[in-house]
């Protein structure tokens, strides 16, 4: 399994293992039977069901069948923070190449850049239900130029990885910000120990929560120690908690001081 080292804004190396191509070629296909499965059921509804004609009704088809086909993948990797269906199931996820998650920009980039499943999405508008299948076909052959960059990239990235700055890993090993930074206080007038906390930056916070994540995980502690010692170097500040209690200190009193502002 192929791994990428990416240092983070505290100058800490994490590893992502790269998703195999194998698994990046089944979610495709998982989510291309998605958008099939769409389209025939919408097809069905609207013109079996409803008895309209594409003919007369070619803008309205464009509207509820093309374009939620044309921007699932934009949509379900925000809302599904780096993955969609077929990327969910094979456990594989986009991040970004600062080892957190992609921004807006970065999705859209990715997004446009699927111009070879053009003709699958919007092709069956100019022919009958029967061409379809063509049109997959084409999208196939087009496809092609979308596994080349992939097999030949040191990261396995196609060419909107490369234009996005993103990559594909595993979700399962992946030390990204998925798990979210901010937590439910229980305690009633609480008292930060570490004010200082809020002079880091976003991309600090996600370091230390991604760090904290992957040792309860593995239950290698090391790493913790590593961003501990870097932490209270930025912030100079003493403390005699273990590496695990300091960085989990640290989250609570961002997380109380944060929504206090």
């Amino acid at each position: 399994m192929s791994v990428i080292r990416i240092s983070t804004a505290l100058h800490i190396d994490l590893e992502f293992e790269v998703a195999a191509f194998h698994k990046r070629l089944l979610a495709y296909a998982i989510d291309l039977g998605v958008l099939v499965l769409y389209l025939y059921t919408m097809k069905f509804v609207l013109y079996e069901g409803l008895g309209i004609s594409l003919r007369d009704y070619i803008g309205f088809d464009i509207l509820v069948v093309s374009m939620p086909m044309f921007l699932y993948s934009l949509l379900m990797e925000l809302w599904m923070n780096g993955q969609t269906i077929g990327k969910k199931i094979m456990s594989i996820r986009v991040i970004s190449m600062d080892g957190g998650e992609p921004t807006l920009g970065q999705y859209l980039i990715r997004w446009i850049t699927k111009l070879f499943e053009w003709p699958f999405l919007f092709g069956y508008i100019v022919g009958d239900e029967s061409m379809i299948i063509a049109y997959l076909i084409i999208t196939a052959i087009l496809g092609i130029g979308v596994v080349i960059p992939i097999a030949v990239s040191h990261k396995s990235q196609r060419l909107g990885d490369l234009a996005a700055g993103t990559v594909v890993v595993n979700s399962k090993s992946a030390m990204s910000v998925d798990d979210t930074v901010f937590m439910e206080l229980n305690e009633e007038n609480y008292k930060p120990a570490f004010p200082e906390v809020m002079r880091l930056s976003d991309g600090d916070i996600n370091t230390i929560k991604s760090v904290l994540t992957q040792a309860q995980k593995t239950g290698n502690t090391e790493m913790c120690h590593r961003v501990e010692w870097k932490v209270k170097e930025v912030l100079s500040i003493r403390s005699n908690m273990s590496g695990t209690e300091f960085l989990e200190k640290l989250l609570t009193d961002y997380n109380y001081l944060a929504t206090k502002e």
